[in-house]
């Protein structure tokens, strides 16, 4: 899928709960191709996700289903034990819901990809990997897989016969075998949008991931991921857009909105 100086720019949004906000999704979605919408189960709820839906449809981005744990005290981010039969449902219960009130809203959501402990567990887990691409087609199969670059993801949305798109992170660190370096350690998350941008153009350039140590790691690339919950998550985004921009990228959707 991927496109000669064309790329995508995506970020989680929606992501808060009733009268809590987090981010600025509203300054988010100015600057992103493709907005990643909580579904409920880590955040979000059906009002903040109609508000989402409604703002990126008028701003031309796409939408899809960020689909997590059903943990909204530890924001998703904490693994559960739960078999692939059950996330199967609850993927497919998520990306319902997010259908539901797109549809409402005038949008359509057009991909679907996991949040957090979910999308670790199914970074490396080929059961659970495959669960959510078996969800992803039961709901609709001409739904996009956006998966993490050279993971079980890729694998899994390839077999259930879905298009997949590699996604690489600006603002997360890798080790050597691929796999996102775990939050809890240092250097994990990127703050610094200078090496962030810097991270971005040489993978893009290379075609390949670049890990903590240097290693370079064949892959496709469809989409940038800039978080929208960090504290400067705005200014990450901006200067990312600005940067790719004066590299010669035109940013879209890899996904139509």
């Amino acid at each position: 899928m991927t496109k000669a100086r064309r790329i995508d720019l995506n970020a989680d949004l929606g992501e808060g709960f009733g009268p809590w906000r987090m981010g600025d999704d509203a300054a988010m979605l100015g600057l992103v191709t493709s907005a990643n919408v909580a579904c409920g189960f880590h955040a979000g709820d059906p009002d903040i996700m109609a508000a989402t839906f409604t703002r990126a449809r008028e701003q031309g981005v796409a939408l899809g289903a960020h689909v997590g744990f059903p943990d909204l005290a530890g924001f998703g981010r904490r693994p559960m034990a739960m078999t692939p039969r059950e996330i199967e449902r609850a993927v497919a219960y998520q990306i319902g819901a997010a259908q539901a009130v797109a549809a409402l809203a005038g949008a359509r959501v057009t991909y679907v990809k996991a949040h957090g402990a979910l999308a670790n567990l199914a970074e490396r887990d080929a059961a659970v990997a495959d669960a959510l691409a078996r969800a992803t087609r039961a709901v609709d199969p001409a739904l996009i897989l956006l998966a993490i670059a050279l993971s079980q993801q890729v694998l899994a949305g390839e077999r259930a016969g879905l298009a997949v798109a590699h996604e690489i992170f600006a603002d997360r660190a890798y080790v050597d075998d691929g796999r996102l370096q775990p939050r809890s350690e240092p250097g994990a998350v990127i703050t610094d949008a200078g090496v962030a941008i810097a991270r971005v153009r040489e993978m893009l350039a290379e075609g390949a991931l670049i890990t903590v140590t240097g290693k370079r790691l064949k892959t496709p690339i469809d989409s940038v991921c800039v978080h929208g919950d960090t504290a400067h998550a705005v200014d990450m985004a901006r200067a990312l857009r600005a940067g790719l921009e004066a590299e010669g990228y035109a940013l879209s959707a890899f996904a139509g909105a």
